[in-house]
């Protein structure tokens, strides 16, 4: 069969349950994957074809993706912040909105002389998206990322491995840690936030196949990261260090509430490219 001929197929067959401009972006996206090519090459080649064997593993992909796994999991791997990550049913799904907090965090450093050395802490790093983030785009950085799962922690040394940085990564329940035992210039959390409340939101892929580790908190106590992250930044921020959050787009005034009322010295909110609230910036005095 013609690929351009299964293209069509492919999209109409998903086009139920996805927009067709997602279902086209899954086809190119497994294209690139599979056989090395991207959109240009189907379109200057109209006449390539699938074989048999190749129809069989799309076909086992399509219906997948008609199960709603996500298509990041089937490749086993996403891109974050221009770097490749391996992913799979122990981590979440990098998000672009957390891209926008890595890229608050690296423009915050850009004053500062490449000599001058900081101390990063990733709480909760999951894949290690945010971490090996910044670990690749300041040289001058210590990094160290926690998280209580170590079939995450598993995954995340493997992709710091494979975009060659040095993270230093620790097992460790945060809500059970009373102090860090080191100072850090910059700690950065994208914790679990969604409330119970707010599964109905969340869409039926997430939702089926994503860690609720990683996801959820109880709908009476949705700021207990927050609140024991925030306690722990103030005793091992260095001096004019500064706590990043990833948030709840419905708690942006009650975490701003909550760091104001712990006396951070400056706090700010700022909204994501979608217009929600979705993370804030403390520093200590």
């Amino acid at each position: 069969m013609k690929i351009k001929e299964y293209r069509t197929q492919f999209i109409q067959e998903l086009a139920p349950i996805y927009d067709v401009g997602e279902a086209e972006n899954f086809f190119y996206l497994i294209l690139e994957e599979k056989h090395k090519l991207k959109r240009i090459d189907l379109a200057l080649q109209p006449d390539l074809v699938f074989s048999d064997d190749e129809i069989v593993v799309w076909n086992l992909i399509l219906k997948q993706l008609k199960q709603e796994i996500p298509v990041q999991y089937l490749l086993g791997k996403t891109s974050f912040y221009g770097l490749e990550f391996e992913v799979n049913a122990n981590v979440l799904i990098p998000r672009s909105e957390t891209e926008e907090l890595v890229d608050w965090i690296l423009k915050s450093q850009k004053s500062k002389v490449e000599s001058q050395k900081i101390r990063i802490l990733d709480i909760g790093t999951g894949s290690g998206c945010i971490a090996i983030a910044l670990a690749k785009n300041l040289p001058n950085a210590t990094v160290f990322a926690i998280d209580v799962s170590e079939n995450a922690l598993a995954t995340a040394k493997i992709n710091a491995e494979n975009n060659s940085v040095n993270v230093t990564f620790i097992n460790q329940n945060i809500l059970e840690t009373e102090d860090l035992q080191q100072q850090f210039d910059i700690i950065v959390s994208n914790p679990p936030y969604v409330r119970h409340l707010e599964k109905e939101e969340i869409k039926k892929n997430v939702l089926d196949n994503e860690p609720h580790l990683a996801l959820f908190v109880a709908d009476n106590d949705a700021l207990v990261f927050y609140k024991k992250i925030a306690e722990l930044a103030q005793k091992n921020l260095s001096e004019n260090g500064q706590l990043y959050f990833e948030i709840n787009q419905y708690l942006g005034k009650e975490t701003i509430d909550l760091l104001q009322k712990m006396n951070f010295a400056t706090t700010e909110l700022r909204k994501d490219i979608y217009g929600n609230d979705r993370m804030t910036k403390a520093s200590v005095k």
